[in-house]
């Protein structure tokens, strides 16, 4: 049994140690009906199975053992089943095992497609869907981030949709999800979300070793991805490619933000930022701030809901091409 009064790390941990005693071995079609495969990924893939007895219609995730670690399997699991019980977080059944090829563990279906799938390039999504979609994703953020976690890949596609205007959304897939604090000495590759202090770690090509320190795991990683992730649904497209200074893009937007802090003018919004109004930047301003310790929390969102984030001529725009889109 659990003790009460662990902490939610030391939870995490006992999860893990009891998992890892008690992972079954069994076989999945012997136990599953294979409908079809509904996801696929670096990890592996998604079925949507039938449990063979019961009936019960769920998401399989299934890793290969040659490309899976078995301590990150289990911490996946661990970490998405003690947060599974949010709202807008995916829920778990409590089913992991393993067969002779693969790990897995069995997840909520959400009918319905990711939130990338949504995003009509160069345009976004309507902005009430923007607002709906960012309340959630803030939620289930403070909620991870309670639990002393962070989920480290947060981007449209890991936002399932159960309709298409976004009135209910779940955070998905904790692959990369680690305790705050967790020490990380450098990661492959760059992506448009990361943070600037997570791309001092990247190895980038050609490279054998990376120069920075470590880095600690903290929230204000996910803050940024929050930040990056509301700018592409509201226009279809990427603020930056990376946060380096070989990125004119990020660099722009570095200039104004440091700027802001003295002067902040709607004249002076970085050319890819023009379409938002001063209290959307201000909001920006606040969930990408270079430094990380001056970013605030995802809940900040909430004070900027019941205001226009799209100037009234973009807006008109966008519903336009969104209509036409529909025909």
């Amino acid at each position: 049994m659990i003790q009460l009064g662990l902490t939610d790390g030391s939870l995490i941990d006992e999860l893990i140690a009891l998992t890892s005693q008690s992972l079954g071995q069994l076989e999945i079609r012997e136990h599953f009906n294979v409908i079809k495969e509904i996801g696929r990924g670096k990890y592996g893939k998604v079925l949507l199975v039938t449990h063979r007895f019961r009936g019960t219609p769920m998401a399989l995730k299934v890793m290969p053992k040659t490309s899976t670690k078995l301590q990150g399997f289990l911490r996946e699991y661990c970490i998405s089943l003690h947060l599974s019980c949010h709202p807008c977080i995916v829920g778990l059944f409590g089913i992991a095992f393993q067969s002779t090829e693969h790990y897995c563990f069995a997840q909520e279906l959400v009918i319905g497609r990711d939130l990338f799938a949504v995003i009509q390039p160069k345009v976004g999504i309507p902005e009430s869907s923007a607002k709906r979609c960012a309340v959630q994703i803030a939620s289930a953020l403070e909620f991870i981030h309670s639990r002393g976690l962070v989920h480290r890949d947060v981007k449209p596609e890991n936002i399932l949709l159960l309709d298409h205007d976004c009135r209910q959304v779940k955070l998905a897939d904790f692959g990369l999800a680690q305790k705050r604090g967790t020490l990380i000495s450098c990661i492959t590759g760059i992506l448009p979300y990361m943070a600037p202090e997570l791309c001092t770690i990247a190895l980038l090509e050609g490279q054998k070793e990376v120069t920075g320190p470590p880095l600690s795991v903290e929230p204000s990683l996910d803050t940024w991805a929050f930040g990056v992730l509301i700018f592409c649904i509201l226009t279809g497209y990427f603020p930056w490619e990376c946060c380096t200074d070989s990125d004119d893009c990020y660099q722009e937007f570095a200039d104004w933000s440091r700027l802001g802090e003295i002067t902040p003018t709607e004249e002076g919004n970085p050319q890819l930022w023009k379409r938002f109004t001063p209290e959307a930047m201000e909001l920006f301003s606040k969930l990408l701030a270079v430094e990380p310790e001056k970013r605030c929390s995802e809940g900040v969102v909430r004070e900027y809901v019941g205001k226009v984030w799209v100037k009234k001529e973009h807006g008109k725009e966008q519903h336009e091409m969104l209509e036409k889109d529909k025909e």
